[in-house]
């Protein structure tokens, strides 16, 4: 399925859900669970407090389903909630985000399963240098090409204004550009 007809499945999904359609409420939760894990993941680098976050997230997101005005802001407003939630785990901790309990990043939360041999080797690669941004340049990086959100719905989600989204982003590329051409010297 092409991403457009994916984020219209999505909209079908988010207004079925809202008139009361269980199937579609089910299946809207298992496409979107791990992606707003992924994210969840992505601002607090620890895979269990995000699996708890993205578990409260959800509550938010089925009580305000019906006040949604645009199925089409579904992607952002639910992101949004989710990195909402992070940053009050993270406030309410006091704990550095990103940093695992264990101290290593695990890299199945933004891998695809499919990928292997030499590109799963690539993809590692720029993993680890993406892996190494700052957390809130991580984040935009991932929901600008992962998730393919706009500048405009990265603000939303993430809760910044556009502009500080696109330095964000501008300061991303250059890091991993960075770290990848010292990869190949």
């Amino acid at each position: 399925m092409n991403r457009e007809s994916e984020r219209i499945y999505d909209e079908f999904l988010v207004a079925a859900a809202v008139t009361g359609d269980q199937p579609a409420l089910s299946r809207l939760v298992a496409r979107w669970q791990p992606r707003l894990l992924r994210h969840a993941w992505r601002v607090l680098g620890d895979g269990a407090r995000a699996k708890d976050m993205v578990q409260e997230a959800w509550v938010e997101i089925l009580r305000g389903l019906a006040r949604l005005d645009d199925v089409a802001a579904f992607p952002a407003w639910a992101f949004r909630i989710v990195t909402r939630r992070c940053q009050r785990e993270f406030h309410r901790n006091s704990r550095a985000p990103l940093e695992s309990e264990n101290g290593e990043h695990d890299e199945t939360a933004i891998v695809p399963e499919s990928a292997s041999g030499e590109f799963a080797a690539e993809l590692s690669i720029v993993m680890d240098a993406i892996s190494s941004l700052p957390g809130p340049q991580r984040t935009a990086l991932a929901l600008f090409y992962i998730e393919e959100l706009s500048v405009a719905e990265i603000s939303v989600a993430t809760d910044v204004p556009p502009g500080t989204v696109k330095t964000r982003l501008m300061h991303a590329r250059r890091k991993v550009r960075a770290l990848l051409e010292g990869e190949a010297s």
